[in-house]
């Protein structure tokens, strides 16, 4: 895959390092001299000192031939205006940081994949670490809904039972799915069968905002 990153910022760095190591091409457009330079130090991709708003920065970057675009940059006025070039030019997936909420329909409706405000999300992240220590990965989605995973205790109730059982006695109210399960170094999708065991750390997904009495419910 050929992947275009505009802006050579935290979030546009980490990206090319993860696109590296999924071994895909990468080209980096970035205007300030400073950022541009460190990635061309670090990294053996294609740099692009320049302006990204422009449709034939983004055409001298790859973009006739790109599978993907993702523009990271913290002005939206930028961002929309990669985004229309992005798409003047057919690539497949465009993909954009929104830095103000109220623009996050208008990116969708220039058909742009949108992360809301990532600053925010950064400061959710650290405050749910924070305070409630029983959780990792927290994940707030469109509507309230919640992905997270929790390591199951020697004090939960779900311990030693089914997960049929831990419904039918009202331990895992509706609403909550455990997507995944590992156990022992292994990645299990769990059944109504499944024994819950100490030391499990289970992927959650619930629909609604879950309340810290459930958590201390379900982990124990």
């Amino acid at each position: 895959m050929y992947v275009i990153v505009v802006g050579a910022g935290g979030i546009g760095s980490a990206l090319v390092e993860l696109a590296l190591q999924d071994r895909h091409d990468v080209a980096v457009v970035e205007r300030d001299s400073r950022k541009a330079e460190s990635i061309t130090r670090r990294h053996d991709v294609l740099v692009i000192h320049a302006d990204a708003a422009f449709t034939e920065v983004i055409r001298q970057a790859g973009g006739e031939r790109a599978d993907a675009l993702i523009t990271t940059t913290h002005d939206d006025a930028t961002n929309l205006m990669v985004i229309a070039a992005a798409a003047d030019l057919g690539i497949p997936s465009i993909v954009s940081v929104v830095n103000v909420k109220e623009h996050v329909e208008l990116f969708r409706r220039l058909g742009a994949h949108v992360m809301e405000d990532p600053d925010v999300i950064v400061a959710e992240a650290l405050y749910n670490a924070a305070r409630r220590r029983k959780l990792t990965d927290l994940v707030t989605m469109v509507g309230g809904a919640q992905m997270f995973r929790m390591t199951i205790t020697q004090d939960s109730p779900l311990l030693g039972k089914t997960l049929v059982e831990c419904g039918k006695q009202g331990l895992i109210p509706s609403g909550i799915l455990f997507a995944a399960l590992e156990r022992e170094g292994e990645v299990l999708i769990p059944s109504g069968s499944t024994i819950m065991q100490e030391g499990d750390v289970v992927t959650v997904y619930s629909k609604e905002h879950v309340s810290d009495e459930l958590i201390e419910r379900l982990a124990g």
